[in-house]
């Protein structure tokens, strides 16, 4: 017994009796104390002693590492009214199967015939072009004659020319012939004239001589007249030389204008064609768009717009779906003090909920239920939430992860670093100090280099 009150039973009790109490108060106390206090004081050495894995917690969800495997709308592209479904929620669908099929709610587009009339239309324009094609060809043959036969012309006007300056040169000799025969002719009756006043010649001698004065004065009048009219001979073919350039350069320059008015009109036609063509292909993609098909091999989620002859919008999500192969990922979110202390490939242990685990956080090797992963980004920008918003992926080292993982799961983690004493950890959280900068010894040796 302990014996520490006052009042004492021992005389009242038989403790040869009783062998338990006898058996106990014949040891020693205090040694058996000291030895279980310095039992614990070795144990406690040993324990701090031990080594522990400074760590960050942290919490998350379970992602794809890749944006195309992530859960997704599909959107409508045109405004359209649900007529048909062929899904329906949690069904799966293979790449290209169609999940609803809509029809058309625009005015423009309710032409069943609407292809074949824009088909029509093409061709039409089509031939307007060869026509056009053929106009411009015709009047390039027509800018050619025009050319070659004005070329022909003016080598006629040309000669014509020649010979009406030949015949003014002509006419010019025989009127100057004419002029001195009748020069002659004047100063031979002049001198008869004197020869008969005197009484020397007869009457009739110089009768005969007016006669050929005036018959060489008749000469001459003929012969200027002549020469005149091979003057306006010759300003004639002048200026039909004159119109012969010009009218064929009228000719000529009308018919290139008709040429341009029909390439003009050519490169109008085939941009009308080029636009027809444009609709048609437009026309025939937006009939496509009036079935709403799989864009990969996935699960139908959820069902958005509900029911038969709903009406959605451009854009508006139709369905969403989850695809089936996906690369699983988590992202979870560390406190901007932490950041530092992550570098991409930073080993991770993850918890994943619904997965039973033993988790000793400085011991991760000994944690049963946990699984490995390594940092494979980081993003450069906060996020609303006050944190970085870290993306990691499954260790190809360590053991896979469980194939019934969903997407959006919760995720807790423990971002390893430095492998330290207990008690340095103890002293560390006891000052408030940060967990010590991890880097290996390829970093620490890339940056003693640098």
């Amino acid at each position: 017994m302990l014996n520490i009150s006052d009042y004492s039973v021992s005389d009242q009790i038989r403790v040869k009796d009783l062998k338990t109490l006898s058996s106990v108060e014949s040891k020693k106390s205090s040694r058996v104390l000291l030895r279980l206090m310095t039992g614990t004081f070795v144990i406690g050495v040993l324990i701090l002693l031990l080594p522990w894995t400074q760590n960050i917690r942290s919490n998350g969800t379970t992602t794809t590492l890749n944006p195309d495997q992530r859960p997704q709308s599909i959107h409508s592209v045109i405004p359209g009214r649900i007529e048909k479904w062929y899904v329906k929620e949690g069904d799966f669908v293979q790449k290209g199967d169609t999940i609803a099929f809509m029809s058309e709610v625009k005015a423009e587009y309710f032409d069943s015939q609407l292809l074949n009339r824009t088909t029509d239309q093409t061709e039409f324009k089509k031939l307007s072009v060869t026509s056009y094609e053929e106009k411009i060809n015709n009047l390039d043959k027509q800018i050619t004659a025009l050319t070659t036969q004005k070329k022909l012309k003016l080598d006629q006007g040309q000669i014509k020319l020649q010979q009406a300056k030949l015949k003014v040169t002509n006419d010019s000799i025989v009127f100057y012939a004419a002029d001195v025969t009748y020069q002659t002719a004047r100063k031979q009756y002049d001198r008869l004239q004197e020869l008969f006043d005197q009484g020397l010649k007869s009457r009739t001698d110089l009768e005969n001589r007016n006669i050929k004065l005036q018959d060489s004065y008749s000469y001459l009048i003929k012969a200027e007249n002549d020469l005149l009219a091979s003057k306006s001979d010759l300003i004639a073919a002048k200026i039909e030389l004159s119109n012969i350039q010009m009218n064929y350069e009228t000719s000529v320059a009308k018919a290139r204008s008709d040429k341009f008015s029909a390439v003009s009109s050519k490169l109008q036609s085939q941009g009308d064609v080029s636009k027809l063509e444009n609709q048609f292909s437009n026309y025939e993609k937006r009939n496509s768009f009036y079935y709403i098909l799989a864009p990969q091999d996935c699960y139908v989620t959820k069902l958005i717009a509900n029911g038969i002859g709903e009406t959605v919008k451009e854009g508006a999500a139709i369905v969403n779906i989850m695809p089936t192969q996906y690369q699983m990922a988590a992202e979870i979110y560390v406190d901007p003090i932490d950041l530092p202390l992550v570098k991409i490939g930073s080993p991770l242990r993850l918890q994943f909920d619904g997965w039973p685990a033993v988790v000793f956080s400085g011991w991760p090797n000994i944690s049963q239920g946990t699984y490995g992963a390594k940092v494979y980004a980081i993003d450069q920008y906060i996020s609303p939430n006050g944190k970085y918003r870290l993306l990691v992926e499954q260790d190809p080292d360590d053991y896979p992860w469980p194939d019934a993982l969903r997407f959006g799961g919760g995720v807790h983690t423990m971002i390893l670093l430095e492998d330290v004493p207990i008690w340095y950890e103890l002293w560390r959280k006891i000052n408030g100090f940060p967990p010590n900068y991890y880097m290996d010894k390829a970093a620490a040796k890339t940056a003693e280099n640098k």
